[in-house]
């Protein structure tokens, strides 16, 4: 009996031990799941990345995307329609266009109304643009985006214009006058219609058409996969989504490493092959990007002088809306909202700034202002922080006057080189860890680096930049918070596809719009490169950073008047 008892014992001992060794090996088979599924994919290798984009470029699959797993308020969802409403961009005629038939900027042409007339600084020049196809037709539609400034090159003057899309071929363009003398008129188209469209569809189509990529290291042992805001659904996934702001972020879990091992953040590159041969007739930087249109008779008049007018205030308006915002003279920039300090010696800017701290928050652009104001200023020494050159953060330090002055760039997507995990930040979490004051200066812009994507994914960002801004101002209103908008650059074929002035227009209009009304100050970054008669430049030259330096400070120092 005892022995029956003692083998039914053994018997529950063993399948005991069993069941835990089975247990076991499932646990380890989930854990690993990923080892069988990514071992044959050749872009993973180990310590060695070697990015293919087979699977991503020709992949039906469902996107996985956070983006969807976020629902809005009922209020964000109405602001958010209405700021899309707000870009909304005319579409050509139903069915493909040819491009015989998309507009040709060689065959078009403007003329100014009423050119002869008597005209003073301040007046209304009117332009109006005719545009024809490459067979010489007239456009019976409209929807192309056009660039348009005045200037006299003598007087390094200019200004930018107000366009008006008649949507039947015909534009008007409305200048204002603003300094005497003789002014030109130059008009250029951007892109046709026809191209506007396959930017849209790329928009809305291909958010992957930039790639990105993490390491993850661990001992001597590392891999690297590919990361974005959304990834094709098939494979284990890395969920880096922000814990604050709710701002998506994955990446491919690697086959042998916890997601916990990643170290750093890179641009992966750029996919090629977007478009068709036919789509691509409508991107040709000798044709019809950035082309100039020319006057079919007079491309200048003259601007008689204002009477008993001081040239400094030439043109001022009260409407902080005004269009334009700004306009050069002697290639220095006057604003017509405010009053703007030039700021050309090194004490002048050491005096706005003794005893204040300075964050510089954004892309490579608003890293110009660090690098300028830097360099300017002899008492400010860089402390090197070893960052990665180009990406940061960085941190300048003037000891003798009190002044510190730092630049942090923000959280993917960002196209940098390579960015430490552990500096990877986002504007919103940073500004919730400054206390604020009348000794704190906040300036931030944030824009190229979301053309790629839809435009949802850079409200979502805004919006919690502006959360942030809004309860920093709240507990410390004397703050001064400066937002630098985009600006334009030179384009050609495929520059175009994921950086075009139009995805940027597009985007600066937005940010206009959910910041108004609130207690920030806007330097027109976008203006001051339009206007000027320099190449257009992602990154502006120095004279025009010099500009955008001194509307800067003239916020935070402003004139006493």
């Amino acid at each position: 009996m005892w022995r029956d008892s003692f083998r039914l014992q053994l018997f529950c001992l063993l399948m005991a031990v069993l069941a835990l060794v089975v247990l076991v090996h499932n646990f380890f088979q989930l854990e690993h799941l990923d080892d069988d599924t990514v071992s044959g994919s050749n872009w993973i290798t180990e310590n060695n990345v070697q990015h293919s984009l087979s699977q991503t470029t020709k992949s039906t699959r469902k996107p996985y995307c956070g983006d969807t797993q976020q629902p809005l308020s009922r209020r964000e969802q109405a602001e958010q329609e209405s700021l899309l409403a707000a870009i909304q961009w005319p579409q050509p005629p139903e069915g493909r266009v040819a491009f015989a038939q998309s507009t040709d900027p060689a065959h078009s042409d403007f003329v100014i109304v009423n050119p002869s007339r008597f005209l003073r600084v301040g007046d209304q020049l009117e332009v109006l643009v005719r545009m024809k196809d490459f067979q010489g037709k007239a456009k019976q539609y409209g929807g192309d985006y056009l660039q348009a400034r005045i200037h006299s090159p003598g007087l390094k003057a200019g200004a930018a214009g107000r366009i008006v899309d008649c949507h039947n071929g015909l534009y008007k363009i409305f200048f204002t006058l603003l300094w005497p003398g003789e002014v030109k008129v130059s008009v250029s188209l951007v892109h046709p219609s026809e191209a506007i469209q396959v930017l849209l569809r790329l928009r809305e189509e291909r958010p992957d058409r930039v790639y990105f990529k993490s390491s993850f290291k661990s001992g001597r042992y590392s891999e690297t996969t590919e990361c974005n805001v959304c990834l094709p659904a098939g494979l284990p996934v890395c969920n880096f989504t922000d814990l604050y702001t709710g701002e998506p972020w994955f990446c491919y879990k690697p086959r042998k490493l916890s997601c916990a091992s990643r170290i750093s953040h890179a641009k992966g590159g750029y996919l090629k092959g977007l478009l068709t041969q036919e789509e691509s007739l409508f991107f040709q930087s000798d044709v019809n990007i950035k082309r100039p249109i020319l006057s079919s008779g007079p491309d200048s008049v003259i601007v008689k002088p204002k009477a008993f007018t001081d040239s400094s205030s030439m043109g001022r308006a009260e409407d902080p809306t005004a269009s334009p915002s700004g306009y050069y003279y002697e290639d220095q920039w006057r604003s017509r909202t405010h009053w703007i300090h030039n700021f050309n010696k090194s004490d002048d800017i050491i005096e706005c700034l003794q005893g204040k701290v300075i964050h510089l928050f954004g892309d490579s652009t608003i890293r110009q202002w660090f690098e300028y104001l830097t360099a300017f200023v002899p008492d400010l020494v860089e402390f090197n922080l070893g960052s990665p050159k180009n990406v940061g953060p960085f941190m300048s330090v003037d000891l003798k006057h009190n002044i510190l002055l730092k630049f942090r760039c923000h959280g993917p997507p960002i196209r940098f080189s390579t960015v430490f995990s552990s500096e990877l930040r986002y504007i919103a979490n940073e500004l919730n860890s400054i206390v604020g004051g009348r000794n704190t200066v906040v300036a931030i812009t944030i824009w190229s680096h979301f053309s790629t994507f839809p435009v949802e994914l850079y409200i979502r960002r805004l919006r919690n930049i502006r959360r942030a801004v809004l309860q920093l101002l709240d507990r410390s209103p004397k703050t001064a918070i400066v937002i630098r908008t985009a600006n334009v650059q030179e384009l050609g074929p495929e520059v175009s596809l994921f950086n075009s002035d139009w995805y940027s227009l597009q985007l600066d209009s937005v940010m206009r719009k959910m910041f108004s009304g609130i207690a920030v100050h806007f330097v027109d970054a976008w203006e001051m490169s339009v206007a000027h008669y320099l190449p257009h430049n992602l990154h502006p030259s120095e004279i025009i950073v010099k500009n955008q330096i001194d509307a800067f400070l003239s916020y935070v120092c402003p004139l006493q008047t």
